[in-house]
């Protein structure tokens, strides 16, 4: 009886308002989710390999960072590498950014071999089937069948 003075106008006018703006809400929301759902990179974010020799970080411009750990003198290496992502054939394709790679060995002062930073990051640099579940995600090299397990940091 408080709200609008025993006046079953106001009442209803207030109850419709309160409830198209409740609805309103439930949809944007809905809307929201489902465009996340749909449209987000399913690989995005930061993963390490199940023995900790290799860990990535996957963001959603299409560039991808691999942390390779110890490869000269107790020294993590990242390397900034491409990707094509094919949502529809659960694919991804890693490639070598060669201006990078360039920068990379400049920066090392002589510290590093463009062999030794092919050897790093060969092992990622192909065409992968992929499957996440949770919080593991499964490569699976196309042309071979190997497996790399990553988990989610």
């Amino acid at each position: 009886m408080i709200i609008a003075k025993n006046d079953e106008n106001k009442r209803s006018t207030l109850w419709m308002a309160a409830t198209i703006g409740s609805s309103v809400v439930i949809i944007l929301i809905a809307v929201y989710l489902l465009t996340k759902l749909f449209t987000s990179n399913p690989l995005e974010g930061s993963w390490e390999d199940e023995d900790g020799s290799l860990s990535m970080t996957i963001k959603a411009n299409g560039t991808l960072t691999v942390n390779v750990p110890e490869l000269l003198d107790n020294e993590d290496v990242d390397v900034l590498m491409n990707y094509t992502l094919d949502r529809d054939e659960k694919t991804i394709a890693i490639h070598l950014d060669d201006d990078e790679f360039e920068r990379l060995l400049e920066v090392s002062d002589g510290k590093y071999t463009k062999e030794m930073l092919s050897q790093s990051v060969d092992s990622v640099v192909t065409t992968f089937n992929y499957s996440v579940d949770r919080s593991c995600l499964t490569l699976t090299e196309r042309e071979y069948g190997e497996q790399m397990i990553f988990l989610k940091k």
